[in-house]
């Protein structure tokens, strides 16, 4: 498992090993039933409190992506397909909301919006 954090990005360090754990579970790089690592070992591999981590992790418990075993760690939970897009679906309208505001404060045309979302998706997709 990979986990880059970045002390600059204004987000707090649980939010970023949230996000980054929810990505690597939707992209299918850790799988059901993949083992996390403990929070204390995450703890000490990141260099940061093991509170972090236990927040991190009791965050992903509660929205469903992991499941605790008592005595074994934490493991990647099943999750139904629907359910991912679901998540991931959420994520993105609340980062439109973000951008609309913008938008709408920079006098930005939706037409504006909607070219410069189709360009960042081809370039995304199109590589």
């Amino acid at each position: 498992m990979n986990i880059i954090i970045s002390n600059s990005s204004g987000v707090p360090i649980y939010e970023q090993i949230e996000e980054q754990i929810k990505t690597q579970i939707m992209s299918g790089s850790l799988t059901a039933g993949d083992a996390l690592p403990s929070m204390r070992v995450l703890a000490k591999e990141l260099k940061i409190s093991i509170i972090t981590t236990k927040r991190a992790y009791e965050d992903l418990e509660r929205d469903g992506y992991i499941a605790t075993v008592q005595g074994k760690g934490c493991f990647v939970n099943s999750m139904n397909a629907d359910l991912i897009k679901e998540n991931m679906l959420y994520s993105v309208q609340e980062l439109f909301e973000k951008a609309v505001d913008k938008a709408v404060i920079g006098k930005i045309s939706q037409d504006e919006m909607i070219e410069t979302l189709k360009l960042i998706y081809k370039e995304k997709i199109d590589g």
